[in-house]
């Protein structure tokens, strides 16, 4: 079949989605139907429970009313915040801690910390023959390069569908450990095919997971600050509960009882898009574009004339969305921002970029009192920024290129993700997940093709 014939049928086929895949926006109210599995006030449908994380940006009062409160997220009931300050009291890092708490249940001991460590970083070097085919691999996308990288860890599992809560367990320390390593030989091999040199360094056993990962990426060009605060990202990118897009399509995939690898690459799909993890990429654009537009980053009044114009959707993409700024669940603060921020401003300190910072929170202040003043009462939600806002700041501070920053979210979130779906599969009573759909279609008659027009 020709070209011009093959995008005859494409288009006439396309034509019709327009009609076939529009839905009356009214009969979501008429049957009760959640979209997108929100609530009218755009919380989340409770469809599961778990242990592992909680997210919490309201409370419940006596009369049955809610009310916002500054945002909580706890790991396995433990506060991020007290874990975080846990580890910078006692001048270490902490997401080794992290993913042992949020797999294991509990917080390690001295010496179970020190070896499940031990064994994270050992477990980091990949097999030669999937690091050739991770670097032979085509295409620009990491994320995708990360998926099929996690599909061909299969084929050297000795048993890969074996569901034991040992095999579980050793997947998920395997899969936390080489995920780093595919995103640094991922990124050089796409660096490659780019025309540059490629550059492989292997893990070193000595080396925590945030500073290996930097190692693999930068050879010896890092600081201990930088080290410091990718390690904190990674804590607090770790878990966010069941209900979020990626660890909710890990636990669907799971209910069915497919293999690890298989559900871990639907997470990974789940997260690359640009609602999702991908959303930090349009954070990073939007205030490109901000600085260029405002040339007085002190100027609250030229920085409020921009803001209300990309609100008002006559500026930047004119979609009236400010990147960065708002969540579904918290509102008057994202814990995770909170302490990103903080140490972000030491970053830009040492690296010279102070008046960039402040430019960053002039933003997001005056961000957010634009929106309410706008927006705010039609919506009926405070809003504040959310862990995206700062995120690709850092990355670029710390020196890293932004085809990495979504799979730095996957990097953090894999240990969220194979809990959840340990979780998933011990439930004493299994069953696949599977919401419900009412059908809007009218019943039709058969038409046989002759008669057809």
């Amino acid at each position: 079949m020709n070209r011009l014939k093959e995008e005859k049928i494409i288009k006439e086929i396309s034509k019709t989605i327009a009609d076939t895949c529009s839905i009356d926006t009214e009969l979501f109210t008429k049957y009760n139907v959640k979209r997108g599995l929100r609530n009218e006030d755009h919380t989340g449908v409770v469809v599961g429970l778990t242990k592992i994380g909680d997210v919490v940006g309201y409370e419940r009062k006596e009369d049955g009313t809610t009310a916002p409160i500054p945002g909580k997220l706890y790991y396995r009931g433990i506060s991020l915040e007290d874990i975080v300050r846990g580890a910078q009291h006692e001048n270490r890092l902490g997401f080794e801690e992290t993913a042992y708490l949020i797999l294991s249940g509990n917080l390690p001991s001295k010496v179970e910390l020190e070896e499940f460590s031990q064994l994270l970083s050992a477990t980091m070097g990949l097999n030669s023959k999937i690091t050739m085919h991770i670097l032979d691999l085509k295409g620009d996308d990491i994320m995708n390069i990360l998926a099929r990288g996690v599909l061909e860890l299969y084929t050297f599992d000795d048993n890969p569908n074996d569901t034991s809560a040992h095999n579980l367990i050793k997947q998920s320390v395997n899969l936390v450990a080489t995920f780093p390593t595919i995103i640094a030989y991922a990124y050089n091999a796409v660096r490659h095919n780019r025309g540059k040199s490629l550059h492989i360094r292997h893990p070193k056993p000595e080396l925590a997971l945030a500073e290996n990962f930097l190692y693999m990426m930068k050879g010896q060009n890092y600081t201990p600050l930088e080290v410091q605060i990718l390690d904190l990202a990674l804590m607090v990118h770790a878990d966010h509960g069941g209900g979020n897009n990626s660890t909710f399509a890990v636990r669907v995939t799971s209910s069915t009882g497919t293999d690890t690898y298989s559900s871990i690459s639907a997470g990974i799909s789940s997260l690359k898009g640009h609602l999702h993890g991908g959303a930090n990429l349009r954070v990073v654009d939007m205030l490109r574009n901000i600085k260029k537009n405002v040339k007085d980053w002190t100027n609250v009044e030229e920085l409020d004339k921009y803001l209300i114009k990309i609100l008002n959707k006559k500026a930047y993409n004119k979609t009236g969305l400010i990147y960065g700024i708002g969540h579904a669940i918290y509102t008057i603060s994202d814990p995770r921002t909170v302490l990103l921020k903080e140490m972000a401003r030491d970053l830009a300190i040492e690296k010279g970029r102070l008046a960039e910072y402040e430019f960053y929170t002039l933003i997001e202040e005056r961000a957010i009192h634009n929106f309410m003043e706008l927006k705010g009462k039609s919506v009926n939600k405070q809003v504040c920024a959310n862990v995206d806002f700062y995120s690709g700041f850092i990355y670029d501070m710390i020196g890293l290129p932004i085809d990495i920053y979504t799979p730095l979210f996957a990097m953090a979130r894999i240990v969220g993700w194979t809990a959840h779906r340990i979780e998933e599969l011990n439930f004493k009573q299994k069953r696949i997940i599977r919401p419900a759909y009412k059908s809007a279609s009218d019943v039709k008659e058969y038409v046989s093709i002759e008669d057809r027009m």
